[in-house]
């Protein structure tokens, strides 16, 4: 018999009504996913990147969320506009299936000393599926419990917004919500059966500090997250050396304390692995959480300055 894990046992009971549970998915590499938090970082930095994170957490507990994500953003300051971006994920916990899709816009305005200061937008589609194959922890087929939505899928539209200052001695901030619109996604045969898009609040901050005037970096990083019921802080410290790649720590409350890898192969082009030290009630089953991060980025060559001669001085 197949047992359902812990996790998805909470995820149904809160979507058996109406679901108010923290929703967004969980990063250890969130630095590398600012854009799906907060559309005002899209295309903040110059070039075109394209990001992959793939995340197995809680190791060996049955039922426990997989997240893929995959994101593409790009500058587009030469051309007169701002940042533009896609953003999709795919999240799995248990029978329960999540895809997200948005479509990203920020407007980056100069300020004093080369400081911006972004507003951005953020306009989707989340979809919601839960399978109908599945047992409760007791043997009772799912199929007699009313309670239970069995086959449900929906889909509705999300918004993001965002606001992000960068500064250019380093530092950044950035304040957002996800889910602006706090979409309801019904069960088609039964109304009562409601998952809601809770709105998402985050705060976001770093500094970058130079080492001696080398190539090599301190990066602190620090993320708050809430859904007004309950709160996250992640805090993560990196050493970047140079172009070779970096080594970092990321500690999550209430959850993990993480290890973070990750080297260059070629120029632009990272490769990242981290992994967590489960410290919850999950540690005594859990083997901890994995992620495998790449990204690459291009710049496009800086363009020949023009130059014009009058025809008496050819």
């Amino acid at each position: 018999m197949y047992k359902i894990s812990i996790v998805l046992i909470i995820f149904i009971s809160g979507i058996a009504s109406v679901s108010v549970a923290q929703q967004d998915m969980m990063l250890t590499h969130f630095m590398y996913n600012k854009m799906g938090l907060n559309p005002a970082t899209t295309g903040i930095d110059d070039g075109f990147c394209a990001t992959s994170i793939y995340r197995n957490q809680w190791d060996k507990v049955s039922g426990a969320p997989n997240t893929g994500l995959l994101n593409a953003e790009g500058n587009l300051s030469r051309w007169n506009l701002g940042g533009a971006g896609i953003n999709f994920y795919h999240d799995a916990i248990g029978f329960s299936r999540q895809n997200n899709v948005m479509l990203n816009y920020s407007q980056p305005i100069g300020i004093a000393n080369g400081d911006k200061v972004a507003i951005g937008l953020g306009i989707g589609l989340q979809s919601l599926g839960i399978g109908n194959e599945w047992v409760t922890p007791d043997g009772t087929p799912a199929n007699q419990d009313n309670s239970i939505p069995l086959g449900f899928s929906s889909k509705g539209l999300d918004v993001n917004f965002g606001l992000y200052y960068q500064s250019t001695r380093n530092f950044y901030v950035g304040l957002s919500s996800t889910h602006l619109n706090a979409s309801k996604l019904a069960n088609k045969t039964d109304k009562t059966q409601v998952y809601e898009l809770q709105r998402h609040y985050y705060i976001m901050a770093g500094y970058k500090y130079q080492l001696s005037n080398s190539n090599n970096y301190l990066d602190f990083q620090t993320l708050y997250k809430t859904d007004s019921k309950k709160s996250q802080v992640e805090i993560n410290t990196r050493f970047i050396m140079g172009t070779k790649g970096y080594a970092g720590l990321t500690y999550r409350t209430s959850d993990a304390l993480s290890l973070l890898l990750a080297f260059n192969p070629l120029p632009n082009f990272t490769v990242g692995y981290s992994y967590d030290f489960t410290l919850n009630k999950l540690s005594s089953i859990s083997r901890g959480s994995h992620e495998v991060l790449l990204k690459y980025c291009y710049y496009l060559p800086v363009p020949p300055v023009a130059v014009t001669r009058h025809p008496r001085w050819l």
